[in-house]
């Protein structure tokens, strides 16, 4: 099967040839001369290898600073569950768990900023995306949760956090 570059800027004219009996994906320019070529397994261990925050974050619309808060969350047939959360940003968060609930449940979440433990914070969320189990040692499974309904000045509350913490762990 071959595929046309026609609006990644750069790459205009060129074509990636997928060959499904050697698993590759070839590159050739626009006269058809081969460029280069990556296997399969390559792509997806790349895929692998990278952050949670890379895969992820052409579906976010807010940046994420990972950050541990407890967290509950309660299901639509009420039962509750306590955490920890693995990452948080102004339009979701991450919350472990060793059993995740199918993306598209809808839950409500409970959880507290570290500048004000005393203040929980409400929200109706739904569950994005799960990791079924531990990836590479280092993070664990659980879901990555989407507000649905969260107020406008908590979000900019959590976008000026997740601002702060991302600025303290790569100074510039």
């Amino acid at each position: 099967m071959k595929l046309p570059v026609v609006s990644t800027a750069g790459h205009q004219g060129k074509s990636l040839v997928i060959d499904s009996d050697l698993e590759t994906i070839n590159v050739h320019d626009a006269s058809g001369h081969l460029l280069g070529a990556i296997s399969w397994g390559a792509i997806i261990e790349r895929i692998l290898a990278s952050s949670e925050d890379a895969r992820f974050a052409h579906c976010r619309t807010q940046p994420r600073a990972p950050l541990a808060l407890k967290v509950r969350y309660t299901t639509p047939e009420g039962k509750q569950f306590d955490s920890l959360t693995g990452g948080i940003g102004g339009g979701g968060l991450f919350i472990e768990s060793g059993a995740p609930l199918k993306p598209g449940t809808e839950l409500t979440v409970e959880f507290a900023l570290p500048d004000r433990p005393w203040e929980k914070l409400k929200t109706k969320a739904k569950v994005a995306w799960v990791r079924n189990k531990p990836e590479r040692y280092l993070l664990f499974p659980g879901m990555g949760i989407q507000f649905i309904e969260l107020d406008k000045k908590v979000q900019e509350e959590l976008i000026g956090l997740v601002d702060a913490l991302n600025r303290s762990r790569n100074p510039s």
